[in-house]
């Protein structure tokens, strides 16, 4: 029988890919999802377990295939024979080696072999893990789970796939048969289902080329695994986070080859992975630049009552800050500014405050912020914004709206 805590809960990234020297205790670094532990204290990143003395990431995907229109699409034309099932599961592999391929993390399987399980197969249908709106829900494994054939009732309107995780918001929680939780924040369990009612075709790369109606399914498994892997959605035109698919018959970046297994994606989504999971050998990558957003006129900041002691608005909420190399122009890494949180308090300030990084060392940066205002907007960057004061009962602190009324613009 399954068990849950009251106060665990499912985050359902339902945006992703649609069509058309920091410390723990602030904003670190990437576009990453945050929660209120249940004993209280400041909000803490979601991600998996992954680390010294931390078991293989277990995972799978599920051969069962739907056939409305034929939604996946390979050179093997025979729908669901051995040779289809062997290409599928080889873009499967090389979506995850694109993120296990980023130097100066746990994650990469150079460095940590046993970072990640070998990639299971089911027959099973349904086995990702719905939640209550999709009727009742399976026991949660534990298992990371790629579905192609199961439905939702969070396949709406253009979205093409995304992913459900499952939030321990305390330690020794247990969830089904998945292993008791380690940490508050810890992602107990990760699904990606892919859209199966025929109104999107997926191909894989081989078969790109020749179903131009179709969706790169390499680019989009990129994508989700972020997700898997505890990133949010990122602002970045370039980065594989961006929250809008390439158009049909396109791929996001360049293809993973042997010297550049990480090619697919950009600068940002790679410091999101470290500063994740960082790899405390990496002497490369190990630079933050950290500041707060502040308005020209204090004036400008809306009244904001405090619902904790010492609790204030003093500066921006919710805008992106990028660090931008001086000499080459590209983008290394942004973030949101917006809040810190003194340890010993547990008290959310909201100050604008950001920390950059990690940046590889060695560079100088341009830093800018700007407002969630244009293609990408708040609505895009879920968990990062609406958890920070926790959720339903437990608030802790009422968070601001997300300041969009400032134009950046270039010191003199």
């Amino acid at each position: 029988m399954k068990r849950r805590s009251a106060r665990a809960f499912v985050r359902v990234i339902v945006c992703a890919f649609v069509l058309q020297a920091a410390t723990p205790t602030g904003l670190l670094a990437y576009t990453r999802d945050y929660m209120v532990p249940a004993a209280g204290g400041c909000p803490a990143v979601e991600r998996q377990n992954i680390g010294v003395n931390a078991p293989a990431l277990a995972r799978q995907w599920s051969t069962s295939l739907p056939n409305i229109n034929l939604p996946v699409i390979a050179t093997e034309a025979t729908a669901g024979s051995a040779g289809q099932l062997t290409e599928i599961e080889n873009t499967i592999q090389e979506a995850y080696g694109t993120w296990s391929g980023v130097s100066g993390t746990r994650v990469n399987t150079h460095n940590f072999p046993n970072s990640l399980g070998p990639l299971g197969e089911t027959s099973t249908q349904d086995v990702c893990t719905p939640d209550a709106t999709d009727g009742s829900p399976s026991s949660v494994d534990g298992v990371d789970t790629i579905c192609f054939n199961q439905s939702s009732s969070a396949f709406t309107t253009g979205v093409l796939s995304f992913t459900r995780v499952l939030i321990a918001e305390a330690p020794s929680e247990t969830f089904g048969s998945a292993p008791p939780s380690v940490f508050a924040g810890q992602i107990v369990d990760a699904d990606i289902y892919f859209r199966n009612d025929g109104q999107a075709i997926f191909a894989t790369p081989g078969a790109l080329a020749t179903t131009p109606g179709a969706y790169d399914l390499e680019s989009l498994l990129a994508h989700e695994l972020g997700h898997l892997f505890g990133l949010d959605h990122s602002g970045v035109w370039r980065a594989i986070m961006f929250p809008f698919a390439p158009s049909p018959g396109t791929f996001v970046g360049e293809r993973p080859n042997v010297s550049a297994p990480d090619a697919p994606l950009a600068d940002d989504d790679r410091a999101g992975m470290r500063s994740l999971y960082p790899d405390p050998a990496d002497a490369v990558d190990i630079g933050y630049i950290a500041g707060r957003v502040l308005p020209a006129n204090p004036f400008a900041l809306a009244d904001f009552p405090a619902t904790s002691p010492g609790q204030y608005v003093t500066g921006m909420f919710g805008s992106q800050v990028v660090a931008v190399d001086a000499t080459t122009g590209s983008v290394f890494g942004a973030t949101l500014g917006g809040w810190t949180c003194d340890p010993s308090t547990s008290v959310v300030q909201f100050d604008g405050s950001y920390v950059l990084g990690p940046l590889p060392v060695g560079h100088s940066y341009v830093i800018y912020a700007e407002p969630f205002v244009g293609l990408v907007q708040g609505s895009d960057i879920i968990g990062a914004f609406t958890n920070v004061c926790g959720s339903g009962a437990s608030l802790t602190c009422t968070q601001p709206a997300i300041n969009t009324n400032f134009a950046p613009r270039i010191k003199p």
